[in-house]
């Protein structure tokens, strides 16, 4: 082969094909990176400065975006009509304070306020009352058992009356201390020596050591209730799972932490929750707490409950919300697609919320959910057929499609079931305190 004056053998054509190709393949995984790292990055500036909400407000394809704000954007004039009514003019001038209604539970003390002046011969022909709302901090108290002992001479013997059972023996904290140390640390999430400080201010000296060591036998004397609602939670025949880190010191570590999971079953029905501490993420969690279970189970996409599936006795659900979450991260990526797909999902979450509200039976929101529902599922399931092969399997459109199809037999699940809620969202707000109290 020639051109000009050089020569190109079949060799030298074959040597630079086979160049080329290798280009085209290296640019196109150099685009398929940096489209990677462009929607890493658009996910973190979302995480970092963006709203954290999931509720998807959809766009007005007849709405022209000119990049004016909804309410720049003149309105077409409605007709109108005047209303006339009479109404008590309210009795407060502009900045003066409005008081809210005291609930009628709380105590009273009450203070009788006379007048200065000399009230002979005045006749009383009515009365002001003010409320205000007061707070006075917990107060300790001793609870000081006094046993007087008696002895019988002619018989040589003592007698003493008996303590009352306490709940850590030959100690001195009471039960009404221990269950206040527990509620402070996970619900209002006030670590131990926070507490330390909060004694101090009122002249009670409680090491930290003796609070801890309090902690532990408070624990122990709470295994028999935990196991009982482990049992209960166990037994339903509709559960909720999820699992969620949490920094975990050991002695073996001292000044830092690791990571533990707390596996986290809810039971709708019951509305029973139970946390299943593990030191990782590995399989053997649910496996040893769902070993006898029967019943319908409701999950996300993690491979750890893929089992599940095939287990007999048991019927595997899907999270919708774990699903959409994909589609919302992908907006940045590929609008369009996302737009589509979260505007199908929110048909179907109105028409959930709706059903909610009217305080539909179990059999009345399957009849709801089988004609209203099957139409938008089939409609998904068929665009991710025909989408699944035009997007890049690394993007975010791509990985949320591939999620989603991966899952759609226990995503679609629902609509069988009345009983069953279209996400396991219920769970996560069980959790959510879990993340508040290590944020």
């Amino acid at each position: 082969m020639q051109k000009g004056q050089e020569t190109y053998t079949d060799k030298d054509v074959l040597i630079n094909r086979e160049a080329y190709d290798e280009l085209v393949l290296q640019n196109r995984e150099l685009r398929a990176e940096n489209l990677y790292l462009k929607q890493e990055l658009a996910h973190l500036k979302r995480m970092i400065f963006g709203s954290k909400s999931e509720r998807h407000i959809g766009s007005d394809p007849s709405q022209l975006n000119l990049g004016l704000d909804a309410e720049t954007v003149k309105q077409p004039e409605k007709a109108t009509e005047q209303l006339t009514y009479t109404r008590e003019k309210p009795d407060n001038k502009k900045g003066s304070a409005i008081r809210l209604s005291l609930p009628a539970h709380l105590h009273r003390e009450e203070h009788i306020i006379e007048p200065q002046e000399d009230i002979t011969g005045a006749r009383k022909i009515g009365e002001v009352v003010t409320e205000v709302l007061e707070y006075t901090p917990g107060k300790f108290y001793v609870e000081r058992y006094v046993r007087p002992k008696y002895v019988f001479p002619k018989e040589e013997r003592i007698v003493i009356g008996e303590l009352p059972s306490l709940p850590i023996p030959r100690g001195n904290a009471g039960a009404g201390l221990l269950a206040h140390l527990l509620i402070s640390k996970f619900i209002d999430h006030l670590p131990f020596y926070r507490q330390v400080q909060q004694f101090k201010r009122q002249d009670i000296d409680i090491a930290e050591s003796t609070i801890s060591g309090w902690f532990t036998a408070s624990c122990r004397l709470l295994e028999p209730l935990y196991e009982r609602l482990k049992k209960r939670v166990q037994e339903s025949s509709y559960l909720m799972a999820d699992e969620t880190p949490i920094p975990v010191q050991t002695k073996d570590k001292p000044g830092s932490t690791h990571k533990g999971y707390h596996w986290v079953y809810y039971a709708p029905r019951e509305k029973l929750v139970c946390f299943d501490y593990r030191k990782g993420r590995g399989r053997e969690g649910p496996d040893e707490f769902l070993e006898h279970f029967r019943g319908m189970l409701q999950t996300d996409g993690y491979d750890a409950y893929d089992i599940y599936e095939k287990k007999e006795g048991v019927t595997l659900y899907g999270c919708m919300a774990h699903a959409r979450r994909k589609f919302e991260k992908a907006k940045d990526n590929d609008p369009k697609r996302a737009e589509y797909v979260l505007g199908r999902m929110q048909d179907l979450y109105t028409t959930e919320r709706e059903a909610r509200e009217n305080n539909l039976s179990p059999d009345e929101r399957k009849e709801l959910r089988v004609e209203q529902y099957l139409p938008i599922l089939l409609e998904l399931e068929k665009w991710m057929k025909e989408q699944y092969d035009e997007v890049l399997p690394k993007s975010s459109i791509g990985q949320a499609i591939n999620y989603t199809k991966k899952l759609w037999p226990r995503l679609s699940r629902f609509i069988q079931n009345g009983l069953i809620e279209i996400d396991n969202n219920l769970i996560e707000n069980s959790i959510r305190p879990v993340a508040l109290g290590y944020a």
